[in-house]
């Protein structure tokens, strides 16, 4: 049976989507964003819109168009693991997100930068192919002091950015 776009879209807005509560306490949470691009009727054009994910536990899943409260809300609603590990891809709109996680006196939280922009970011450092893939192949082990100490003698800014403590 076919179905047209306007009634899947009647049909899409008549839901009432329910975030979910994880089950378990949350140690684990998952931060990304991006752009959408919504289109209106035919003559208004179209415009973008930020949205923000939620990943918690690799289970539950949330998205937030323009609402970033909502998503810090909605993650400090759950139980929260102290430290509670979090990974993104390192934006300053996901990491102000973060920060607000689990906002108490003692809440400790481990910020991990995703692999693909782990990597990315190392070879914007740029300079030998044989030293970068060293270090690709240090991070992958887990041997992040090692790694810094094969930049140390470099002087451009990407390099000095990728060994920076913060």
């Amino acid at each position: 049976m076919k179905v047209g776009h306007t009634t899947q879209q009647k049909l899409v807005l008549e839901q009432d989507f329910q975030l979910p509560f994880a089950k378990q306490a949350v140690s684990e949470v998952s931060v990304d964003g991006g752009k959408v691009r919504l289109r209106g009727q035919p003559k208004a054009g179209c415009h973008w819109r930020d949205y923000k994910t939620v990943r918690l536990q690799g289970i539950y899943y949330g998205a937030f168009f323009d609402d970033n409260q909502s998503l810090v809300d909605y993650v400090n609603s759950q139980r929260l693991v102290n430290p509670l590990v979090c990974l993104g891809d390192g934006h300053d709109g996901v990491w102000n997100l973060v920060k607000e996680f689990g906002k108490s006196e003692n809440f400790g939280r481990w910020e991990i930068l995703d692999w693909y922009h782990l990597k990315e970011n190392l070879y914007k450092v740029g300079g030998s192919l044989k030293r970068l893939k060293a270090a690709e192949t240090l991070l992958w082990q887990g041997q992040v002091d090692n790694t810094q100490a094969l930049f140390l003698h470099c002087r451009g800014k990407q390099a000095k950015n990728f060994i920076a403590p913060e």
